[in-house]
C-alpha cells in the first residue's frame, strides 16, 4: 500500500555507494585536518609541562585578570544584545514602518564591517585625539583602554547574533496569534510574554548562544580599544597573544585551552538546544487530531 496522502516519502540520492563513501570521507577528513587536528594541538601544547604547569600557567594573576575581563564583558554585553535583538525583531517581523529596510541594514553592518574598523571607530570618537575625547578628559570619563571600550565594541561586533537569529523565525510566524490575543484582551506585555516569547524561545537561546561565543571570543575590535595594558585591559584573546609574542608558549596554550573549552561547551549547548527543538517539533507534528463531534440531531 502507498504512503499515506501528505507524508513525503523519503528521497535517495542517485549517487553510487563509493561516491558518497568519497564524499563522507572527504568531509570526515577535511574537518580533521583543519578542526580536529588543530584543537588536539592546543590541548596537547598546554599539557605538555604537565599539570602544575597547566594550573599555574592560568592562577597567574594576569590570566585571571584576563578570564574575569572576559565573562564581565560577556555578561554585559549579551544581556544588551538579547533586548536590543528581541526589540528589533519584534518591530521589524510584526509591524511596517518607514525606514524599516534601513533597520534591517544597519542590522547587518557589523557582518560587513571588519572588527578593527570597528575598533577604529571607537578610537575615533572617544580617543584622546577624537570628537569627545577633550570633553571625556575635563570630566575624567574613560572609555578607550579601559574597560566601557572593550565592552563597547563587544557589542557591536555581536549586536547581530540575535536579531538576525529571531527576525526570520518571527517573520515566518507571523502576527496572526499576537492579533488573536488583542482581540481577546492581552495587553502588549501579555501578548508578549504568553504568545511571542513561546514561539521564539528556541530560536532566543541559539542566539544567545551564538552571541556568547564570540562575545568571549573577539579579538579585532577589541585589541584596538584594549591598550593591550596587563592585568586591567586584556582579554582572553589578547592574553594569548602578549604570551605568544614573548615566547612563553606553554601559558599561551594553557590559556588558548580554556578557550577552546568554552567554544566546546557551546557546541555542547548549541547542539543540546537544536536536539531539544528538533524533539519538540517532532512531537508536535505527531499528536493526534482533534475529533470531530457531530452536532446533536434535531428532535
Amino acid at each position: 500500500m502507498s504512503a499515506a496522502v501528505g507524508i513525503p516519502k523519503r528521497v535517495r540520492t542517485t549517487e553510487s555507494r563509493a561516491v558518497r563513501a568519497l564524499l563522507i570521507a572527504l568531509a570526515l577528513g577535511f574537518m580533521a585536518l583543519f578542526l580536529v587536528l588543530p584543537l588536539a594541538a592546543v590541548f596537547v601544547e598546554a599539557l605538555r609541562g604537565g599539570w602544575a604547569a597547566y594550573w599555574d600557567a592560568l592562577k597567574e594573576p594576569d590570566a585571571l585578570a584576563s578570564i574575569r575581563l572576559t565573562l564581565l564583558t560577556a555578561a554585559i554585553a549579551v544581556p544588551l544584545n538579547l533586548v536590543f535583538g528581541v526589540a528589533a525583531a519584534w518591530c521589524i517581523a510584526k509591524f511596517d514602518f518607514r525606514g524599516k529596510a534601513f533597520l534591517t541594514t544597519l542590522i547587518d553592518l557589523p557582518f560587513s564591517v571588519s572588527p578593527v574598523v570597528a575598533g577604529l571607530i571607537y578610537v575615533l570618537v572617544f580617543g584622546a585625539q577624537g570628537w569627545l575625547g577633550p570633553w571625556l578628559a575635563e570630566h575624567d570619563i574613560k572609555i578607550v583602554f579601559a574597560v566601557p571600550g572593550i565592552v563597547l565594541a563587544t557589542v557591536f561586533v555581536t549586536f547581530p547574533f540575535i536579531a538576525r537569529e529571531l527576525i526570520p523565525l518571527m517573520q515566518a510566524q507571523g502576527s496572526d496569534e499576537e492579533q488573536a490575543a488583542q482581540v481577546l484582551g492581552a495587553s502588549g506585555w501579555q501578548t508578549f510574554w504568553h504568545v511571542t516569547l513561546p514561539n521564539i524561545k528556541w530560536g532566543l537561546i541559539y542566539g544567545v548562544i551564538l552571541c556568547n561565543a564570540r562575545a568571549m571570543g573577539e579579538f579585532g575590535a577589541v585589541s584596538v580599544v584594549s591598550g593591550h595594558i596587563r592585568g586591567q585591559t586584556n582579554t582572553m584573546p589578547l592574553h594569548v597573544e602578549i604570551l605568544y609574542n614573548e615566547y612563553q608558549g606553554a601559558a599561551a596554550f594553557a590559556v588558548a585551552s580554556l578557550l577552546a573549552l568554552l567554544a566546546i561547551v557551546t557546541l555542547v549547548i548549541k547542539t543540546l538546544v537544536e536536539w531539544r527543538h528538533a524533539r519538540e517539533l517532532k512531537a508536535s507534528t505527531e499528536l493526534p487530531p482533534e475529533p470531530i463531534v457531530a452536532p446533536p440531531l434535531a428532535t
